[in-house]
């Protein structure tokens, strides 16, 4: 039992990053239609501008608690991974939203490739050590351990996704967000600027990423300038999985993915003597995608999004 809670808890702290990259992939495709294969490396921005940023306040200010260094690092990365992302969708992607479909993909594509070469000319090629500003003692939960790093991620991770709910269901941005994802035409006709919409939902997401990006390398001690790629695609997947295009089946399937790949990794990774262990987790998280995506093409909640006229 202990090792199921151990498990549950991991999954968890893993699918909530998920969920929060998730979330920026399927709000672009609500709104433009559009796979944004560059989110995963916003992520890795944020992780990085993370690190720059606690090791000058660690500088500055070595005597300020470790919630708060945190804090202030995640508030640092949040503009610098919104100018980012703004700045992709200004350059990349808006003259592109007419074009056939294969044209922004390959575009996205070379938009990470590109975030990934200035990310190493700018903080080289190697891990970088993520500063341990957080107490190193975990708290015990009926057997199984959680360290103050992941408790403070299923927080931030907890709140982002309720504020986020907030704003899509309660705002005017919110609506305006809803009515351009459903028809662009006639909401344009109605009075909203998709062009702001568009660029909000893209600072949004990029937001989230960060917050994602700052805990990740909190979380796993280490950052690096591809470290954006597998997570990016295990969150897109998370998207595919819950429906994408619908933000909550972008939470359940980030939860829903973190969970399987941790399950996977401690229970047949046990039974297999190790050879499927955490090595091979990604192989368990694919291979539910496929058998869901074979009984049930939309996702698990169906897209919300309906067909632009």
């Amino acid at each position: 039992m202990d090792t199921f809670i151990q498990q549950i808890i991991n999954g968890l702290v893993l699918g909530s990053m998920y969920a929060l990259v998730a979330l920026g992939y399927t709000m672009v495709y609500g709104v433009l239609n559009l796979i944004n294969f560059a989110h995963g490396d916003v992520l890795m921005i944020g992780a990085m501008v993370g690190i720059t940023i606690l090791k000058i306040v660690q500088s500055v200010a070595p005597d300020l608690p470790g919630i708060v260094k945190l804090g202030i690092a995640i508030i640092g990365a949040i503009p610098v991974c919104i100018l980012v992302n703004v700045i992709i969708e200004r350059v990349a992607y808006r003259r592109l939203r007419n074009a056939p479909r294969l044209a922004p993909l390959i575009t996205a594509i070379g938009v990470s490739i590109l975030l990934q070469t200035f990310a190493m000319m700018i903080w080289g090629r190697n891990p970088i050590p993520f500063p341990q500003v957080m107490p190193a003692e975990p708290f015990t939960i009926g057997g199984a351990l959680i360290s103050p790093t992941q408790v403070m991620l299923l927080v931030l991770a907890t709140a982002a996704m309720l504020a986020l709910v907030l704003l899509v269901e309660r705002t005017r941005m919110g609506r305006a967000m809803r009515a351009t994802a459903e028809n662009p035409r006639v909401a344009g006709l109605m009075g909203v600027d998709s062009n702001k919409v568009i660029v909000m939902t893209f600072a949004i997401g990029a937001a989230l990423a960060a917050v994602a990006g700052v805990m990740w390398g909190a979380n796993y001690a280490s950052a690096q300038f591809a470290m954006g790629f597998v997570p990016g695609l295990k969150a897109f997947s998370a998207a595919v999985l819950g429906g994408i295009g619908n933000i909550y089946g972008a939470m359940v399937g980030g939860i829903l993915l973190g969970i399987i790949e941790s399950l996977g990794a401690g229970y047949i990774g046990d039974l297999t003597g190790g050879f499927l262990g955490s090595h091979y987790q990604d192989i368990f998280a694919f291979v539910v995608l496929i058998i869901v995506l074979t009984l049930r093409p939309s996702g698990i909640m169906g897209e919300r999004v309906a067909d632009r006229a």
